[in-house]
């Protein structure tokens, strides 16, 4: 029977880590887990995903579940298969949907989505397959500051941190939404790994994958650790994002000075 563990987010909890040490140990690993990720085979339901977050109607959904039926009929046959892919869960809260409003939590998205990979899965793989789905987590204070400097880069943010902050709430952090999402998918089982008590360690976040997939502590000690991955700009850094996000220019020439102030450090 195979077993399909989906890490299907979320954003700013360290994801990009888990999937950097997955890739730089694919080949050690191969024995345990077939490991998919970023860059791989996945980016056509990837983007499909995040698209259906920002304009959720039932036409992308479906967009979605054709795109994920195709990225699985491609993919080889295995005991134990993970996939990595954070846009599983939809947009990063802060984004704007379709009609100009701000997304403030992952669920609205993540728990269609989340029904559409099960479905598929059975499709792909037999009513029999087992889903796991894994989140990494995040404590909100953390979380949402991570959030705010990554629009600050990413986007035309101009708010600063308090006044971002304002617009959201604890019951719209990682681990909530981690919560809803482990109710909602019931009986599936979700696994969970908070950033804060793993993000130090050597493997980081993906030790918790490595206990689910049963792999040997002597094979562990092997693999090439955990690196950080995707960190923040420090408060200076933030403050001139901001000020480039308040001036009068083009786009291309404000994404020009961004990228040579991010250059700086």
């Amino acid at each position: 029977m195979t077993h399909v563990i989906v890490h299907a987010g979320f954003h700013k909890t360290g994801t990009t880590s888990v999937q950097d040490f997955f890739a730089a140990n694919r080949t050690a690993l191969r024995p345990y887990v077939d490991y998919h990720g970023q860059g791989d085979s996945l980016h056509r339901s990837a983007v499909a995903a995040r698209i259906f977050a920002k304009k959720p109607f039932p036409w992308r959904l479906g967009t979605f579940r054709r795109a994920f039926a195709r990225d699985l009929a491609a993919l080889p046959d295995a005991p134990v298969i993970l996939l990595s892919r954070e846009h599983y869960s939809g947009v990063m809260p802060g984004h704007r949907s379709w009609s100009g409003r701000s997304i403030r939590r992952f669920s609205r998205a993540a728990k269609p989505l989340s029904r559409a990979i099960s479905a598929e899965l059975r499709a792909r793989f037999g009513p029999d397959v087992q889903i796991t789905f894994f989140y990494t987590t995040r404590g909100f204070d953390s979380w949402i500051d991570s959030v705010h400097g990554h629009l600050l880069r990413t986007k035309d943010l101009t708010e600063d941190a308090a006044s971002f902050r304002a617009r959201f709430s604890v019951k719209d952090g990682p681990e909530a939404e981690a919560r809803r999402m482990s109710r909602y998918l019931a009986p599936i089982p979700v696994v969970t790994a908070a950033l804060e008590d793993h993000g130090d360690s050597r493997e980081g976040c993906a030790s918790v994958l490595l206990d689910l997939i049963d792999v040997p502590e002597e094979v562990r000690a092997s693999l090439a650790p955990a690196r950080h991955a995707n960190a923040g700009p420090g408060t200076e850094t933030r403050d001139a994002l901001r000020d480039l996000n308040q001036r009068d220019m083009t786009k291309a020439a404000r994404q020009a000075a961004k990228a040579a102030l991010l250059a700086r450090g």
